[in-house]
């Protein structure tokens, strides 16, 4: 009974990705979404992917390179200064792998970054995008999707890693313009222009933060 309302409520915001041009998918747990995603990589294809929590904890980079996929990392360090010549063959991958902040009913993307190389490659860039996303990221709108980051995800990322923004000290978000700034860039993802280009796998288990 459980997996059949959540096999509906990923139904109901598939049709909103397919309105939005955007291909979407239904696992109903994380192995069958990291099966998903490597049956969807080409071999010779050349992956990257944004350091998402939901794509590391389903082990599929590892599995990428355990098949000798060519992979593009892109260190923290690199992260530091725009003009990374590590970033420019980032953007040019066959496919980029990311999770989702969060996803709206209507199948609105909602994504929040600091160094922005994440959003950068989901709006313009890698040829594929496949982003992985636990059903616990749906919201009813787009505001509720980014009062879930700032509030509840930003504050415990910034603690973990040792970030000095006000969020990482005193566990809220005052909407700041800190140097370490977790927010710098807000995107909403209403329509992919590109055919076939962004595809949503949406799982039925909480997966991520």
């Amino acid at each position: 009974m459980l997996e059949d309302a959540r096999k509906r409520m990923a139904e109901a915001v598939m049709e909103g990705l397919k309105r939005r041009n955007m291909d979407s998918y239904y696992c109903a747990d994380g192995e069958a979404a990291a099966k998903l995603v490597l049956e969807m990589i080409e071999p010779e294809a050349k992956v990257t992917w944004g350091g998402s929590n939901t794509v590391k904890s389903l082990g599929i980079p590892e599995r990428l390179k355990e098949r000798g996929q060519a992979i593009i990392e892109y260190p923290e360090e690199e992260k530091k200064a725009a003009g990374s010549p590590v970033y420019q063959e980032v953007v040019g991958a066959d496919y980029f792998l990311m999770g989702c902040n969060a996803i709206t009913v209507k199948g609105e993307l909602i994504n929040i970054d600091g160094a922005s190389n994440r959003v950068a490659c989901l709006v313009h860039g890698p040829k594929h995008v496949i982003i992985v996303a636990g059903l616990n990221k749906l919201v009813k709108t787009v505001e509720e999707g980014i009062d879930r980051v700032q509030t509840q995800v930003c504050p415990i990322i910034a603690d973990a890693t040792g970030r000095k923004t006000p969020c990482g000290i005193k566990g809220i978000c005052t909407n700041c313009n800190s140097p370490e700034c977790m927010c710098c860039n807000i995107v909403v993802t209403r329509h992919s222009r590109y055919d076939g280009r962004i595809r949503v796998i949406l799982v039925g288990e909480p997966l991520g933060m």
